[in-house]
């Protein structure tokens, strides 16, 4: 099957020597195409029944790479099941206006952290008001900035429990059946928060301008370009309720782990053109065939390279890190649900067969013996950052 990283390795030492990188760029490009190959180094195992000798190679699991999300992706899923109630959830997304795209790339940080912390004020706002529940909300919240086209489309996908805790943590508030919050209100307050912190982070000097941003470090143009944003659409969308946790954890499979373009979207790689499938939203979810050059391509696809140590997991309201096994134990309490099981160890072999119904310690060829490893293979690395890789972490 074709693969990203067959585009890195046949044309990313061209990319990196004709663009300039981040260092965060750098090691994305590294890990991908090194990723199970001899570079970083594996095992030789040898099957205790027909003497058939394998050899497999360790993954980089870089969270940008397309083969290394499945086993951190069910790790995760079933550390959030201690924290699951049975109760309906919301799902909502809080896309940021394309206006901002530009100033994105300069400043991934600043622009990611300040949207998680406007949708999610918003939601506890929204919760806490007497109006729609009077409570606090449970959140978790996953950063995108990706559409189908490999495009920047800088948005969170929201979980909210329907329902609040009381302030005084003595009663469940249920959400109304089919209806959360009213998601024109909801725009409108997170434009708010958003352009304020914005214009916050500005005045304390914590934007870089560059490149067609550069303008904007005069503080009338940066104010004009305020004032341009708040008559952008700023869209929130809120999609039918799940029922119950399962579909909530079904839910988060798809979204949590993702990376920009998944391996199977891709067509082929000939003549220095990529094509892959794309659905066109606008036009009855269609399936479509898109194809830039091998350079574009990549080009799009780091601009989804995360800043180093961010967090684009994050949670909040009585799911937040300090109180979460108090208040959803409590939460539990008063819902009259049990606690759930506590979870046991799985070796990765035992995962990989209960997720797929492989057993990879089974011998391929006589598929009787068993997989003992013989000898541990040293990384012989291949990749070094190139020359013109000087740009900054982001």
């Amino acid at each position: 099957m074709l693969e990203v990283a067959d585009v890195v390795r046949a044309t990313g030492d061209a990319y990196r020597a004709s663009h300039r990188l981040s260092f965060q760029q750098e090691r994305v490009l590294g890990a991908i195409a090194s990723c199970r190959t001899a570079a970083l180094g594996g095992h030789r195992a040898q099957c205790d029944h027909c003497g058939a000798v394998r050899i497999s190679y360790c993954s980089c699991r870089n969270r940008h790479c397309p083969k290394c999300q499945t086993l951190a992706k069910q790790r995760w899923l079933e550390r959030q099941c201690a924290d699951l109630l049975d109760i309906d959830y919301w799902h909502l997304v809080f896309t940021l206006p394309h206006g901002l795209n530009a100033l994105a790339q300069g400043n991934p940080r600043v622009v990611y952290r300040l949207l998680f912390q406007a949708a999610s004020q918003t939601l506890l706002e929204f919760g806490r008001n007497p109006r729609w529940l009077g409570g606090e909300l449970g959140i978790t919240l996953v950063l995108h900035t990706w559409g189908q086209r490999l495009d920047q489309h800088i948005h969170v996908h929201c979980v909210v429990t329907g329902g609040a805790l009381s302030e005084d943590g003595e009663r469940w508030i249920p959400a109304n059946p089919g209806f959360l919050f009213p998601v024109r209100a909801l725009s409108a307050v997170f434009r708010g928060k958003y352009l304020d912190t914005l214009a916050q982070a500005y005045q304390n000097g914590e934007l870089h301008f560059g490149g067609s941003t550069k303008p904007l470090a005069e503080p009338a143009a940066f104010g004009g370009f305020l004032d341009t944003l708040k008559g952008h659409d700023w869209v929130v969308y809120a999609k039918p309720p799940f029922a119950g946790a399962e579909q909530v954890l079904a839910y988060l499979g798809r979204y949590t782990h993702r990376v920009a373009i998944a391996n199977h979207r891709l067509v082929s790689f000939e003549d220095g053109k990529v094509r892959f499938r794309w659905r066109d939203y606008a036009h009855g979810n269609k399936t479509k065939i898109m194809a830039l050059g091998a350079e574009e391509f990549l080009r799009r696809f780091l601009l989804h390279t995360l800043p180093s140590g961010f967090v684009k997991i994050r949670h909040y309201g009585l799911l937040g890190n300090r109180c979460r096994h108090e208040k959803v134990t409590r939460c539990r309490v008063l819902l009259d649900q049990p606690e759930p099981e506590p979870l046991e160890s799985e070796s990765v072999e035992d995962l990989m067969l209960r997720l797929t119904g492989i057993d990879i310690q089974r011998c391929p060829a006589c598929q009787q013996g068993r997989l003992q490893v013989i000898a541990v293979l040293a990384p012989t690395p291949t990749y070094a950052p190139h020359p013109k890789a000087t740009g900054p972490p982001l």
